[in-house]
């Protein structure tokens, strides 16, 4: 048995113990609004992964709590709005101070912000976008996005595009399987694979298309 199949054991599909129990009762006592905040703390905080909220949002509207668009909707402003919280912090402080109040949040490192760091100096744009899909960059993408003053305005673009196919594919998951939603496990590593290897793969042809319109513009 795995560790969320365990969390979440209930007959009626909703947990009732565990992390993803504390989701369930959030949801439950406060509907859409609970799913914004949820997705806003996680996105801040990565101690609560979205592979557990996100498919359990699904489910929610599976069962009619919720309609799917407004659960994608909520999901997405929650994601975008703790993104903001992380851009502001790391605009405000800077790099170093930043690095030095986040490494101390339980399941931040300093490695994982230097990731995050190395991933936008390759093109912010396609970097904010593109990492708003990849486990352990998500949330972290936005501290070097508020160090280098990106532009807020394009900062909101990207990754509310990219907080919300990631948040569609989970949610939709979660929808499409109902009461068996935990089983998203199953495939959940895969599909983080398979999602970080399309993203590399589309990263390097934008990096390698850049290098060839400069060359020819030279």
């Amino acid at each position: 048995m795995t560790l969320l199949t365990t969390l979440t054991a209930s007959t009626s599909g909703v947990p009732d113990t565990g992390l993803a129990g504390f989701v369930a009762d959030v949801m439950g006592s406060v509907g859409l609004l609970g799913v914004g905040l949820i997705l806003a703390v996680e996105t801040i905080l990565p101690f609560l992964p979205s592979e557990v909220a996100l498919p359990l949002a699904g489910f929610s509207a599976n069962r009619g709590d919720f309609g799917l668009v407004p659960v994608i909707a909520a999901a997405t402003v929650g994601s975008v709005g703790g993104a903001l919280v992380l851009y502001w912090i790391s605009l405000k402080f800077g790099l170093e101070r930043t690095r030095a109040v986040l490494s101390k949040v339980p399941f931040v490192t300093e490695h994982d912000i230097d990731k995050g760091v190395a991933w936008f100096a390759r093109n912010d744009a396609m970097a904010v976008f593109w990492g708003r899909m990849v486990p352990g960059i998500r949330s972290l993408i936005s501290i070097p996005a508020g160090v280098e003053r990106m532009s807020i305005k394009r900062f909101l673009i990207y990754t509310t595009a990219g907080s919300l196919i990631w948040n569609v594919i989970w949610i939709v998951s979660g929808y499409q399987l109902g009461e068996n939603w935990e089983s998203v496990e199953k495939y959940g590593n895969v599909l983080k694979y398979v999602l970080v290897a399309a993203v590399l793969v589309l990263l390097a042809w934008f990096v390698v298309y850049k290098i060839r319109v400069r060359r020819r513009a030279a």
